[in-house]
């Protein structure tokens, strides 16, 4: 009784304080649950049954990284990076290497990425796939950080990175969103004309993404309870959109700290998510 007096006192009830982070829940898991390839709720509140292994190896790509079991996707998002790997090397680029997918089961992970949860999302790196990696170099290698600082491109870098494949892969319908550094975003609006680029709406400035850039797919068809985000503003995000990132107002000490947030608990994603993570 004590207990339970004090959970209503902090605003809790038993059952919510009790329950793991869904991180550790979906974490558990290592095969895909089972049935059609289905998707629910939203990229960073979200799961996926049905997913696909994406494989190791293809003809012009390799995944990286594999010990953290994140290659698994829903089948469109193993289609759509085998369909961009074919496209970058008939425009005679290099292979892909291909960095995080998805967990299993979708849901939140226990380190590293916010969304990825719903087997829509993928990192590709900048760096190129030149020499088919080792088991130990998809482990060690690391990708190309194409940027200096905070608004300096390296040229040298950029020049032999995997960019060009950046506009393939947002022409390609499927795709919702793409997230780059605001500096890759700002080199892609200068190399091309502006009525040669209706993609380039979709290719979104986000920090930290200076070595790969961050694919996401839009809800497939046939999943009615996968939540789209919101469209793009209207325009291109070539002008004063992005020149908001070459200020120092997105760097600025907020004067009132946002305290972290606490773990998504299974409570927090759909209900369905439960039953695809086998959660009791």
């Amino acid at each position: 009784m004590r207990l339970f007096l004090s959970l209503l006192l902090l605003g809790a009830s038993p059952a919510i304080a009790a329950e793991p982070p869904a991180s550790k829940v979906f974490g558990k898991a290592t095969t895909p649950a089972p049935g059609a390839a289905q998707v629910f709720g939203s990229y960073a509140k979200g799961c996926h049954a049905g997913s696909v292994a994406f494989p190791a190896d293809g003809p012009n790509w390799a995944a990286m990284r594999p010990s953290r079991n994140r290659h698994w996707a829903h089948p469109d998002l193993a289609d759509f990076v085998t369909r961009l790997a074919d496209r970058a090397e008939r425009a005679g680029l290099d292979g892909l290497l291909i960095g995080d997918m998805g967990q299993p089961r979708g849901g939140p992970m226990r380190s590293g990425h916010r969304s990825h949860q719903t087997g829509l999302d993928v990192d590709i790196w900048l760096r190129p796939l030149t020499t088919r990696p080792n088991t130990k170099a998809r482990e060690t290698l690391s990708s190309y950080d194409v940027v200096k600082g905070r608004v300096t491109l390296n040229e040298a870098l950029w020049a032999k990175s995997s960019a060009r494949a950046i506009p393939l892969a947002a022409a390609d319908p499927a795709v919702a969103r793409i997230f780059v550094h605001p500096v890759i975003k700002r080199a892609l609006c200068r190399a091309t004309q502006p009525g040669a680029r209706p993609w380039m709406n979709k290719i979104r400035p986000w920090w930290g993404h200076d070595a790969h850039f961050h694919v996401r797919l839009a809800c497939p068809a046939n999943s009615p309870d996968c939540k789209n985000q919101q469209p793009p503003p209207a325009g291109d995000g070539c002008g004063k959109e992005l020149d908001w990132w070459f200020t120092n107002e997105p760097y600025k000490p907020s004067d009132t700290p946002t305290p972290p947030k606490p773990p998504l608990t299974m409570a927090d994603l759909p209900p369905q998510c439960r039953a695809v993570a086998g959660a009791k």
